[in-house]
């Protein structure tokens, strides 16, 4: 404001001579020009000529009292060059948006942006419009428009060109309805070696230790398969595939148990324990939380020490595929605001090998 404002009367100024004498005054610019000109080469005579917003300004100011047919001669500079600067002043002239803000639709915010996006990579099949109404029902006002806006800017897709889930997805998915078998061994401190029979439910990571046994068989495994469809229950409707490898002692009835539920049966390759993974993991850490720790003395004292410790798996250990949830629970206990006052209390699981914490009532 303040240059545009000076221009103007710098322009006036220097236009009054022109008004009382043409011809002199004509002649009298052509000096100032040159005389700046100079003093310009002499301020930069190592370098290339460079031009400071004083100089532009003088130049421009200058230009209206010198015929348009003279400019080549008298200015050191191109005439576009000069309209140019000229038309850089009348823009700071006109330019409000410093003197009244921001213009316009306000910005979105950025936790709404985040929300959106994590809406679109949560659920890849939903387009902008689908979006739009999940946050409607939030209670976010957002135009459709908005929602494709902030995707496009961040390079996803519409819903139908969108990659397809990733195969952790895609068994994240699958996880509700599979159950895994395998058996593992527990050796006494004897050396007598016992096997027992787990399963694992993909979905909630529920384990069920059926059995231990010293001599297993198909008809000893039939029976454990027996046992696990009568804890299970109702929630053996939920389950779609059973996960077992290639053992002899998985016979044909032990199938037909799981089949007559309605469940395929699915053989993992020989010699692959990865494709039983979660069942092999689950192994292991009833081996190193557990029977590592422990001198297992007989058949009665390994079916006690995995059953106290399958209590303890399903109804207190973390999972971080559950949120740190075990599997019995469903729902995050409520947050502790205030540590005054409250007794924590310690329960000794197999002897203390792990322990058990909890806020006193």
């Amino acid at each position: 404001m303040i240059v545009s404002l000076l221009y103007r009367a710098t322009r006036t100024l220097l236009s009054i001579p022109g008004v009382l004498v043409r011809r002199d005054a004509a002649k009298d610019v052509e000096l100032l020009v040159l005389r700046h000109e100079n003093a310009v080469l002499r301020r930069q005579i190592t370098g290339p000529v460079r031009y400071e917003p004083v100089d532009r300004f003088w130049l421009s100011a200058l230009s209206s009292l010198v015929p348009r047919r003279r400019w080549a001669e008298v200015f050191p500079v191109v005439p576009g060059t000069l309209l140019a600067w000229h038309r850089r002043l009348m823009a700071r002239k006109w330019d409000c948006s410093a003197r009244r803000g921001r213009t316009g639709r306000p910005p979105t915010a950025a936790a709404l942006t985040k929300l959106v996006l994590r809406l679109a990579g949560e659920n890849p099949r939903w387009g902008h419009r689908r979006i739009q109404g999940e946050l409607v029902r939030l209670g976010h006002s957002i135009a459709p428009s908005t929602v494709w806006e902030i995707l496009h800017a961040a390079g996803i897709d519409p819903a139908p060109r969108r990659s397809g889930p990733s195969w952790r997805d895609f068994l994240t998915a699958q996880a509700e309805g599979i159950i895994s078998a395998d058996f593992f061994h527990v050796d006494t401190v004897l050396g007598t070696r016992l096997y027992a029979m787990a399963f694992l439910e993909h979905g909630t990571r529920r384990l069920h230790i059926t059995g231990v046994t010293r001599h297993p068989t198909g008809q000893w495994a039939t029976q454990q398969a027996r046992n696990l469809a009568t804890d299970l229950g109702t929630r053996v409707e939920f389950l779609r595939f059973l996960l077992r490898d290639r053992d002899a002692k998985y016979t044909t009835s032990f199938d037909a148990v799981f089949e007559s539920e309605d469940m395929d049966v699915l053989l993992s390759a020989p010699r692959a324990p990865r494709m039983n993974a979660h069942c092999e993991r689950v192994i292991g850490t009833v081996r190193r939380e557990a029977l590592d720790h422990v001198l297992v003395l007989n058949e009665a004292h390994a079916r006690r020490v995995l059953a106290e410790y399958q209590d303890h798996y399903n109804g207190h250990r973390p999972h971080r595929a559950r949120d740190q949830r075990p599997p019995d629970v469903i729902a995050q206990p409520a947050p502790v605001r205030c540590f005054d006052g409250r007794r924590l209390l310690r329960t000794r699981v197999l002897g203390g090998v792990i322990n058990e914490y909890r806020y006193a009532a």
